[in-house]
Order: structure tokens, then sequence, then C-alpha cells
């Protein structure tokens, strides 16, 4: 049953809305079709810059002022950027929500750009962090794999030779490109009504006399995915951090619902089969998981293990051990709906939540997706049979689709590890 109302504004803007009676509260969110898949080389990472600056002023409330007005509302501020959207949201009490609204749009739509060198230094300083925490930095590394010069292989944060010197005009005329209404979606969720929404916004747009112009970003699709590549980092650390991946599915791809049972059964859950087998049974990891993102055109499918020197080899043979039971149809029906009965569980528990109701309108209808009930996603995860994970688990994970990527001490060891699971990719490099 639907239960979110949909409005398109005279000047391109989308907003949605979703009424919840029980709650005190609003979630609200401007999303912004805006991602680092959207940059060119020169610009890597001006659409992460970007989202630290719509905090530092704007042409009516200083930086100052946006942090005491919504400490002042009992709020939380915040904004994250993706590969192919940038988001700001807020939660308030829902009697606070026209306060909110209005700081928001302003930052959103009329940002000052300010302090503008030492914001670049606070980046920089973010990405040094990055670059010195290898658990993170190693699924840049996959993705550069995976997607090679393509830009949804380049990091979402960028590079510190871009963020040191890009010009101001270059940002602003980014941010003039792709901050315009028809690229921008605002969500919310909580006790509020469509139509107050609705006003708020368009008072927003009016009172900053933004006019209509561009219209929704369109990406050119990315066709073929370049052959399978392997990057290794070397670096001191006690562990080795590892990844494995390939090409997904998209965001609107039928198999999704596949897809993500195929993850918690294979290690996105405390009982699949990579914690249980690397972790649990061999304590050979703290952390090892699988993974899967999915984007408008293509999506990435993986896993992660970080263990030390002396599990490597075991610990991804192992892993792709399991990959290929369950590629070969080994799924027992009782893992398949535990499985499922996770997922539903897990996605009916963050219905609890305003801010993931939010966070499900906004993004499903910035990425252009089907939005579907909670009724029928419950019923579509019901529907997958064994034969479809399975079938999807061969046709993503082949070993011969494989990329890999690394940071640790030995780069001759990461090789021979992954030459129990990708012989062909370790014999190239």
């Amino acid at each position: 049953m639907q239960n979110w109302t949909l409005t398109e504004l005279d000047s391109g803007e989308r907003v949605i809305s979703e009424r919840l009676d029980h709650v005190r509260s609003v979630a609200v969110g401007y999303w912004i079709g805006a991602g680092s898949r959207d940059e060119t080389p020169g610009q890597a990472g001006v659409t992460h810059f970007i989202e630290h600056l719509l905090f530092k002023g704007t042409d009516r409330y200083s930086a100052l002022e946006i942090a005491e007005i919504f400490d002042g509302l009992g709020g939380e501020l915040n904004a994250a950027t993706s590969r192919e959207h940038t988001l700001v949201y807020a939660r308030v009490p829902d009697h606070h929500l026209e306060t909110a609204v209005e700081v928001m749009s302003d930052m959103v739509f009329s940002p000052a750009l300010a302090e503008l060198e030492t914001e670049r230094e606070v980046v920089l300083e973010e990405i040094a962090m990055y670059e010195d925490t290898p658990q993170e930095l190693v699924h840049d590394l996959i993705s550069e794999s995976v997607f090679g010069d393509h830009p949804l292989g380049r990091p979402v944060i960028g590079t510190a030779e871009v963020i040191s010197s890009i010009p101001r005009d270059d940002i602003a005329a980014y941010h003039g490109r792709l901050y315009v209404p028809a690229n921008i979606v605002v969500a919310a969720a909580g006790n509020v009504e469509h139509g107050q929404v609705i006003d708020l916004v368009t008072r927003g747009l009016e009172r900053r006399g933004v006019v209509p112009k561009g219209g929704v970003n369109v990406r050119p699709p990315l066709v073929q995915p370049p052959p399978p590549r392997l990057k290794f980092q070397r670096k001191d650390t006690e562990q080795y951090h590892v990844c494995l991946g390939a090409p997904g599915i998209s965001r609107s791809d039928r198999r999704r619902f596949a897809a993500s049972l195929l993850d918690a059964i294979l290690g996105g859950s405390a009982s699949s089969r990579l914690f249980q087998e690397i972790r649990e049974k061999r304590g050979m990891a703290y952390a090892v998981y699988s993974f899967v993102s999915q984007y408008t055109d293509t999506g990435q499918i993986g896993i992660y293990v970080g263990t030390r020197e002396d599990n490597l080899v075991e610990a991804l043979a192992i892993a792709a051990e399991q990959i290929a039971e369950i590629a070969g149809g080994k799924l027992a029906p009782r893992e398949l709906e535990r499985a499922k009965e996770n997922l539903k569980g897990r996605i009916l528990l963050s219905m609890e939540s305003t801010s993931t109701r939010m966070n499900r309108l906004g993004k499903t209808l910035i990425s252009d997706a089907e939005l579907l009930s909670l009724e029928r996603i419950v019923a579509e995860i019901d529907a997958v049979d064994a034969e479809s994970v399975c079938a999807l688990a061969a046709a993503l994970l082949d070993p011969a689709r494989l990329s890999a990527a690394g940071i640790g001490p030995s780069e001759e060891r990461f090789l021979e590890a992954v030459g129990r699971v990708t012989p062909a990719l370790a014999r190239a490099a």
C-alpha cells in the first residue's frame, strides 16, 4: 500500500513525503544528483569538497550561525557524498521543521563558498586520515581495480592534488551546473503534512530567487566494464587488508533481491559462511564480510578480509571455496530461509526510524528507481528461490571476473593468496 505523496514543482524540484503520526520528529533531506562519477579527473573530489563548503555559511547565515541554529533546535544536521548523489539532511522536532528547511535551502542554493583555504586543509587532513586507514582505503583500491579509469573507479573523497589547487571559480561553476531544482529531490518523513513541505520548499526557492535552469543530470551509462585488474599498495601493517570484487548489478535490476540474499548468505551476517568459516571456526580474522553496491547502471560485489600474513593464503582459499559451493548449487533450504528472515527483519526494524524512511524515499527517487511498498519488497524477497541465488553467484563471482586489491607488507605474499582464488589474475600480475 502506497503511503507517501510525491509532487513535482514548477521549478522541476521533486518533493516526496511520508506522514508518521506516532512520532514527534521529522527527517528531511535535500538529495542532489551530483556524485563523484560526475567529475572529470581534474575535478576529483570537488563534489565532496562542496559538501563541506555548504556548512561554511550562506549569503544570510555564517557557519557559526548554522551550527547554533541547529543546536538550538535540539536537532541534527549532516551531509554525505556518494558516487551518484550528495545528501544534506536534518532531523528535528516537528515544530522546528520550518526553520530547518529555511536554513537548509540557503545552504543548498546559496552557499557563500567561504573559508575556502581553511576547508581545503580540513579535507586534506581527511584524505590523509583515510589513507592511514587501510581497511577503508582498500575499498577504493578495489573500485579502481573493477572500474579502471571510469569515474566509478575514483575515490569519492578525491585526491590531494586536486583539492589543494582547484580554484573557487571552478567550484562555483560545478555547483551552479548541478545544484539546480530539476536535479534535486526533497524527501521528508515523520509527523508532517505533505502540503507543509511543499509550501516550505517553494518559499525557500522564492526567497532566494532561484530560477529553473538546467535539468536532471543524465550520465552516460557504463556500457562495458574493463577487464579484471589487480592493485596492491605496500604498507607496513600488521594485517593484510584484501578485497576481491567484480562488477555487480544496477539498482533497478530485478535480481537485486537475490543479490541481497547472496550477500547475507556469503558474508553479510553473523551466521554467514565467511564469518563462520574464517572467523568463528578458525579464528583467522576479526573482520571478514561481503558487500554489494548498486548504481544507476551497474554495481559492485565483493568480499573483504583483514588477516595476518600466516592466515592470508588459507583465508582467501576458504572464501573461494565458499563462493564455489554456492555457485555450484550447494545452498540448503534452511540457509536461504534464514537469510530471507534476516533481510526482511532488518528492513522492517529499520523502518521504525524516520531517517531511514526519508533515506529510502530520497535515494530511490534521485536514482530514478522504482519505489516499492514494504509489502511488495517482502513479497519480492520471499519469491527468490535457491536456484536464482546460486545462478547469480556463478554469474557475478566467477573467478575469471574477479579483480583484487590489497594493502600489506609483501606483494609476493598477496599474489600467492590471490592465486588461490583467481590464478590467471595473479599470473598476469
